[in-house]
């Protein structure tokens, strides 16, 4: 699906109960060569189950892990902006998508938490680590 189809079935998803509270959460997460990167949009109705599209994309080289991690890091966040922007004047109907990526405090990805994080911070998006980055930890985990 584009990003516009998405979008489109966002907004049917959430007209099915408008006065519901929804959260959207964009995760991404890789294979161990970070080959294949699959990336999550999750929108998640706030006490009543969600619904989640992914997308997987497939580079041409493998990466080492530091640069596999802010692959996944600016993909979920050049997602999370042109959502945004596709969703326009009727963003007041969830909050700001949440980034969700794929490190934490046990692991050798402990090292890169404060860049990654605050680089997507610096960008106005909130982000979640390992355990509570569910979207890309376990979702687009595919």
């Amino acid at each position: 699906m584009t990003l516009p189809e998405v979008v489109g079935e966002l907004r049917a998803y959430m007209n099915e109960v408008p006065e519901a509270s929804y959260r959207v959460i964009i995760g991404t997460d890789s294979n161990h060569r970070g080959v294949d990167f699959v990336t999550a949009i999750v929108v998640h109705r706030v006490g009543k189950g969600g619904r989640y599209f992914w997308r997987r994309e497939t580079k041409t080289k493998p990466f080492v892990l530091r640069t596999r991690i802010w692959e996944e890091a600016l993909m979920s966040l050049h997602v999370a902006q042109a959502l945004t922007a596709e969703l326009g004047a009727e963003n007041h109907v969830v909050s700001k998508p949440t980034i969700h990526v794929d490190i934490g405090e046990n692991g050798p990805t402990r090292a890169m938490i404060q860049e990654v994080v605050g680089m997507i911070r610096g960008n106005g998006f909130p982000v979640y680590i390992k355990p509570e980055s569910y979207a890309a930890s376990t979702v687009a985990d595919r």
